[in-house]
């Protein structure tokens, strides 16, 4: 048991948006109490089983040097990459979520996005080169593209067990196996504390202010079904089984208002035979996004979205839904020789489910796909292929002509054995629906007025993604309002 029961702040949830707010409140000199649901050895929430990349504006090299000092000269001269200022971060959001994103905590998003970065290295985070996700060589130079170029040291895992060291130092309590189930309410309305649920049971513990960090509903198969739709109760879930949508409910029952698109989610191609669940282990690696440099079809042998419609940063998030429209809810990657060299590393991983062949028919065997219809698809998109300049790190207009869906870019003719095949699935990594907050990450509620003493960040928040969404935005989004929201709750409680 704690030696007392009363903290400053309280933050629910201990990934990447948490920690963040319990280390702003921190350095407003709150007390902080974390509340971690999983046992420690499962701590961290999704973060942990992100690839730890971050999307952030900047302009310059020297702002994104800031953030990598360690780098040697001849590292950082081998580094071709494009300023990314923030009118373009926000285009390219409001492009993905085809304009409805919230166009004020869109705004905060991306402005704040480079200082929550000098923040967060300030704070003892280090970060590397995404090498090899977001970048391709060619002679003695990396050309990053996309718009994300670093990650972690670690990524997800990294990260997570960075945060959790600093939050250590710093103070921070955690309380492991530890449920919150009811925010508690004072006389005014106003949240004063959480009940929780731990090893000795039910218990109150008041707060100043507590801030909700506990992710989305992707683990709750009951909420999934109900809000995204018939057949999302067999997707799997990429992360933690504990994102249940916990921090959502308790909010709701107190009046919260429901925000954003709450019948959409993130969610990827991912390997066809992984877990149920996040593996601790393999983290992200069950992921296959090179897709573009391919094409993907089902089991009829037949493609049903445009590969190349734009850098898989801005597609990847979208596609897995596509897939669970399919018949069986997979999908098969097919390459060619021409283009293996430029797979991402999770294609290498003992636990890919893949085949390779010199022929099409047999390659359609070994993975289970109608071998008449695969050979028709790849004959007529053969003959679609348009001449072209091949670019892999830029969006270099090598398209086809004539067939549905299209190829926009990167379209090469499957014609060079040996070929090779990847079986996936849908992998929910969270869900775009959740609680509306203002620019304080105030929690509102359904009259639009803030509920005294409740704040939100992190995946529970609606409003920033509907549909698509840019790689590399939610670790940003999680790290910009967890510190707001800490910094908020901090400041609130009277002194």
């Amino acid at each position: 048991m704690e030696e007392h029961q009363e903290f400053d702040v309280i933050v629910v949830g201990a990934g990447n948006a948490a920690l963040c707010a319990a280390l702003a409140a921190r350095e407003q000199g709150a007390t902080v109490l974390v509340l971690e649901k999983a046992s420690e050895d499962w701590r961290g929430g999704n973060t942990y089983f992100t690839g730890g990349a971050i999307r952030f504006a900047f302009e310059g090299m020297d702002q994104l040097v800031g953030l990598i000092p360690d780098l040697s000269r001849s590292e950082l001269d081998s580094m071709v990459v494009p300023d990314y200022p923030t009118s373009e971060f926000y285009s390219d959001l409001m492009r993905v979520t085809e304009g409805l994103a919230d166009t004020e905590l869109a705004r905060i998003l991306v402005d704040q996005s480079y200082p929550s970065m000098r923040w967060l290295y300030q704070k003892g985070i280090r970060f590397v080169p995404l090498w090899g996700r977001q970048a391709v060589k060619e002679g003695d130079k990396h050309h990053f593209w996309g718009g994300l170029s670093l990650e972690a040291v670690g990524g997800g895992k990294g990260l997570s067990d960075q945060q959790f060291a600093i939050a250590e130092r710093q103070k921070v309590r955690i309380r492991y196996q530890t449920k919150a189930v009811r925010l508690i309410q004072n006389q005014q309305g106003g949240v004063s504390g959480v009940t929780v649920l731990g090893p000795q049971g039910f218990q109150d513990i008041a707060a100043g202010s507590v801030v909700l960090a506990c992710g989305g509903f992707e683990a709750n198969t009951e909420m999934r079904t109900r809000y995204l739709g018939p057949g999302w109760e067999f997707a799997k879930v990429r992360g933690t089984p504990h994102n249940t949508g916990d921090g959502i409910r308790m909010a709701l029952e107190i009046g919260a208002q429901p925000h954003g698109n709450w019948s959409g989610c993130h969610a990827v191609a991912w390997d066809l035979n992984a877990p149920p669940y996040g593996n601790r282990q393999i983290t992200d690696l069950f992921q296959k996004h090179s897709y573009p440099y391919g094409i993907i079809v089902n089991i009829n042998g037949e493609r049903f979205v445009d590969e190349g419609a734009d850098f898989r940063n801005f597609t990847y998030a979208h596609y897995g839904r596509e897939i669970m429209k399919q018949p069986q809810r997979v999908a098969f990657q097919l390459f060619d020789s021409k283009v293996t060299h430029l797979l991402r590393d999770e294609y290498r991983i003992p636990q890919v489910t893949k085949a390779q062949a010199d022929t099409v028919p047999e390659l359609a065997r070994k993975l289970g796909i109608d071998p008449d219809g695969l050979q028709q698809t790849i004959h007529q998109y053969n003959n679609a292929v348009q001449p072209g300049e091949f670019h892999p790190a830029a969006l270099d207009g090598k398209r086809t002509e004539g067939i549905d869906p299209p190829k926009s870019n990167w379209a090469l003719p499957i014609d060079a054995p040996p070929y090779h095949g990847f079986a996936v699935t849908c992998g929910i990594t969270f869900t775009f629906g959740g609680l509306r907050i203002n620019r304080d990450a105030q929690v509102l509620d359904t009259e639009e007025y803030p509920i005294p003493g409740l704040y939100a960040a992190g995946e529970l928040v609606g409003g920033l993604f509907y549909h698509g969404y840019p790689g590399g935005s939610g670790l940003c989004a999680g790290t910009v309002f967890g510190r707001i929201a800490g910094d908020s709750a901090a400041k609130a409680i009277p002194r």
